[in-house]
């Protein structure tokens, strides 16, 4: 008896052990990724295809993903593709597939879909993520006004609408209100030619800081800013590895994060109606990558103590 009783607590045993590894089951049955470029190109794809990994491991699903998807022909068949494997949560990984997706989300009910910095969404089964980029902008600017030696400084977006440009220049003034800050913008995420053309002519006007916001371009924008001996402020991933004399810090996206946040929300049934999802410092899916050691340490208690205020109170230095 004494034995079985032994065989019995130690089999319970093994069953809680199996339980507390199981992975956690819900609506989620397979998850696809649709990428415009490519996940290997150690920004936003491989960010992208960091999250999708994330998802598999977290619930224990099988993923897919399909690259160069930016033809809307492509698109559909690819979705229809993810449909016939079961797939029943799509992410687009970009702007570019929020249109489509409210159009063809109809089509598949039982389909949950991600767009990312897209529309609003149009229908119950699509949701968009966004990342707040005022802030991040705001603390680059800071750190660029801070270093440069020339005062005067530039943002190379691809976009004026993008939020870090306002945020970038804003933060710049507000760390010293006598910095120039030059604007140029790319108006295409890919188009890493045009983007290091127009880092030249900021360049030729004596800027000595550049922040490069644009993940398809600011890798090779860096790489001339190095061999120039200027400084850089990196975007959506940590890139003091490309240099901590250059990179004097980098606003960071945690993209894979707020994908596994939204992936959570969805298998456990709790998107909200209006589908719209916003992230920023608070949630931890946007940060400040590494400071390079050029950077005195006084700026950094300051900064870190207008970050971690932030963080509380949502409200930026210049707020207060």
């Amino acid at each position: 008896m004494k034995y079985q009783r032994l065989v019995m607590i130690f089999s319970f045993l093994l069953l809680l052990s199996a339980c507390s590894q199981a992975p956690l089951k819900g609506q989620i049955e397979k998850v696809g990724l649709l990428v415009p470029d490519t996940i290997n190109d150690q920004v936003w794809g491989t960010k992208g295809y960091k999250g999708l990994l994330n998802i598999q491991s977290t619930f224990g699903v099988d993923v897919y993903y399909k690259e160069g998807m930016v033809d809307k022909e492509k698109i559909v068949d690819a979705i229809e593709e993810f449909h016939k494997k079961g797939v029943n949560l799509i992410i687009g990984h970009g702007s570019e597939y929020s249109e489509i997706f409210n159009l063809i989300s109809e089509d598949y009910p039982k389909t949950q879909f991600i767009t990312v910095n897209g529309n609003k969404p149009q229908a119950d089964n699509v949701a968009n993520v966004t990342f707040k980029g005022e802030a991040m902008g705001f603390f680059g600017g800071m750190t660029a006004a801070h270093m440069s030696k020339t005062k005067k400084i530039g943002i190379l977006a691809t976009y004026d609408w993008q939020s870090e440009v306002d945020g970038f220049i804003k933060g710049a003034k507000y760390q010293d209100e006598h910095v120039q800050v030059l604007a140029e913008f790319v108006e295409n995420w890919d188009d890493a030619d045009k983007a290091v053309e127009l880092y030249q002519k900021l360049k030729k006007q004596g800027v000595d800081v550049v922040y490069p916001a644009g993940d398809g371009y600011n890798i090779p924008v860096i790489e001339q800013i190095k061999a120039d001996n200027l400084s850089a402020i990196g975007y959506v991933t940590d890139q003091s590895n490309l240099g901590s004399h250059t990179v004097l810090t980098s606003t960071v996206q945690h993209v894979d994060k707020a994908y596994s946040i939204i992936a959570k929300k969805f298998n456990e049934g709790k998107l909200n109606e209006q589908g719209e999802y916003s992230f920023d410092f608070k949630e931890g899916v946007i940060e400040m990558g590494k400071f390079s050691s050029t950077i005195d340490r006084a700026f950094l208690k300051d900064i870190e103590s207008d970050i971690a205020t932030y963080k509380k109170t949502g409200k930026l230095p210049n707020e207060k």
